[in-house]
């Protein structure tokens, strides 16, 4: 070994003991007769000393030539340091240095290799090699392997067997896209990369494995944005034998283990709420329960009184917003011009103040009378120095613009704390949603969700009003995972298809192994899949799920490190059977 100790370990026990260290150099401080070194490894920092008159001259010479980032190794006594640093676990001492190594040298790093560094994102990414060596892309790194951890623990003592499925897999039309793998000794065939291995969990129930997990990676070619990349890591479940409450109460115990573990906190109860409720209160299907801000539909209450763009809306819906009627004019400017960007859509919002004298000062006095605006307020449990805003249209988009609203005056009003958790299971969503570029419905998660079987019947008159088994988990608005109860029979499986727009033909070429499967035998089962990088993100505090990523892509899914992807050699393309016509 290059070390006796690593540099985050010594302490005043080791003082006048004699240690070698390896590590990175942090930075050089040369006082002429006095030469501090910062010597850097994954596990903290420790200050070596070499000083005129107690120092060999030569040696005292190299450790003042030596580099940012240069590789080294010194050997030297603990000594208890006159002035500490109580800013770092070694800060109470030193290594008066009797030998330095250079093991290599290295150039000036192009940015500062520090906590607080003046790379910019592109450039850190680029040599993202050196962005590991700092502080707080490797705690993060840490956080993903003790996350990774603790779920084997918990996951092994409730009996799951870890189980590796396949990544060369087939092509499926449904989802999103896949990323293709030509096939050379099958010329003109082409494997998929997967999105998930759900059939082949299901087929390992169909086996008799009654409990199966895998932290597995799987891959979507999609748009990109900051909680999504190319590739990502799911911890992948199913259960035999089992109803959703089963799953929900299993996994439950999980993000429990996972936040008491990892994270020291006792996470409350974890509330219920059908995917109804959550468009109706919400306006989306991950509602961020940190704060209230609920919608209250006005149409009873504000139409009818000659305001036409509140007559001829679908929907009247606002929120209220507590404590914010001292918002000024130019601040609601601000938010009603926010609500007309192109991203948003509104054509414009009402707003409401709740003045501490009790009146009632809104944009649409001309129409509404002080009686009519209490009667809102009564509808918002409004008091004196609150603030609603109102929103109307067509009612799909109308909530989704409101919801938007929503989230936005809950980071202005500070309600978003990342140090409080709050989960939530949305249950009962719809099984089936309609596309109205491909005039047909699609399965809203997978095409092996389960409907409720009292819902059944509904698939030939009104699909879209079908429920399925299926569940997710959210906390803090964000979807940190997701499931169902499976179809486990062939012929309910094969309706299913049917009202997705599969011919019996598409429908054996795709999954027709996994219809067979299901006359063997297949028990009742069903599971859930946690994205991994999101989980970590909302454990460290962020939004993006990059730097819980070892070496991630840039927004335009290209690794900027290795230049990928990258063009191969025509040989190479002549072996896959493969012609290239792109037009520029």
């Amino acid at each position: 070994m290059l070390r006796t100790h690593t540099c985050g370990e010594l302490r005043l026990d080791h003082v006048n003991q004699e240690v070698t260290l390896s590590g990175w150099v942090q930075r050089v401080r040369n006082k002429g007769g006095l030469v501090w070194v910062d010597l850097r490894d994954r596990y903290g920092i420790t200050q070596l000393i070499f000083e005129e008159g107690s120092t060999d001259k030569a040696l005292l010479e190299k450790a003042a030539e030596l580099g940012r980032e240069f590789v080294v190794q010194a050997t030297g006594t603990v000594i208890e340091r006159t002035s500490k640093n109580d800013k770092i676990p070694t800060g109470s001492i030193e290594i008066k240095a009797t030998d330095l190594q250079v093991l290599n040298a290295a150039k000036v790093p192009p940015f500062i290799i520090e906590d607080d560094t003046d790379g910019g994102e592109e450039l850190r990414m680029k040599y993202r090699y050196l962005d590991l060596r700092r502080n707080v892309v490797r705690e993060k790194l840490h956080l993903r392997h003790r996350m990774m951890q603790e779920t084997r623990k918990y996951m092994d003592a409730e009996h799951f067997m870890e189980v590796e499925t396949p990544v060369l897999i087939k092509s499926t039309p449904e989802g999103a896209r896949d990323f293709v793998v030509p096939s050379r000794v099958n010329p003109g065939e082409f494997y998929a990369l997967p999105q998930s291995p759900q059939t082949f969990k299901q087929l390992l129930m169909v086996s008799g494995f009654d409990r199966y997990f895998q932290i597995v990676k799987c891959f979507r070619d999609e748009d990109l944005r900051a909680d999504r990349q190319p590739e990502f890591t799911q911890i992948d479940c199913e259960m035999a034998f089992v109803e959703q409450e089963d799953i929900l109460s299993t996994f439950e115990g999980l993000t429990k283990h996972l936040f008491a573990n990892v994270k020291g906190v006792e996470l409350e109860e974890v509330k219920r709420m059908t995917y109804a409720d959550a468009m109706k209160y919400y306006g989306n299907d991950k509602p961020d329960l940190r704060f209230d801000m609920k919608f209250v539909e006005l149409n009873e209450l504000a139409q009818g009184k000659g305001f036409g763009i509140f007559d001829n809306a679908e929907l009247v819906v606002g929120i209220c917003a507590k404590g914010a009627a001292e918002y000024t004019r130019k601040q609601l400017d601000a938010i009603t011009d926010w609500v007309k960007r192109p991203q948003i859509g509104a054509k414009g919002m009402v707003y409401a103040k709740y003045n501490a004298d009790g009146t009632i000062k809104s944009t649409v006095d001309k129409f509404y009378s002080q009686e009519d605006l209490q009667a809102w307020a009564s509808a918002f449990e409004a008091e004196p120095g609150d603030l609603m805003l109102i929103l109307s249209g067509d009612a799909n988009k109308v909530r989704k613009q409101l919801s938007e609203l929503r989230l936005k005056m809950g980071e202005d009003l500070g309600l978003r704390d990342r140090n409080v958790f709050k989960p939530l299971w949305v249950v009962d969503f719809p099984l089936l949603e309609w596309d109205e570029e491909t005039e047909r419905y699609h399965a809203m998660h997978h095409p092996f969700t389960s409907p409720k079987k009292e819902d059944i019947p509904l698939l030939d008159s009104d699909p879209g009003a079908v429920r399925a088994n299926a569940y997710d988990l959210v906390i803090n608005g964000v979807e940190i995972g997701g499931g169902s109860i499976r179809i486990h029979d062939r012929a309910t499986q094969q309706l299913m298809f049917k009202h997705l727009g599969f011919t019996d033909e598409e429908a054996q070429k795709q999954f027709g192994f996994l219809m067979e499967a299901f006359e063997y035998g297949a028990p009742p089962h069903g599971g859930i899949a946690f994205g991994f990088d999101r989980l970590c993100a909302i454990f460290g505090g962020s939004d993006s799920i990059r730097d819980y990523i070892a070496f991630p892509k840039n927004n335009s899914g290209r690794d900027v490190m290795i230049d990928s992807p990258s063009s191969i050699a025509p040989e190479q393309l002549g072996e896959l059977s493969i012609q290239l016509n792109i037009k520029k």
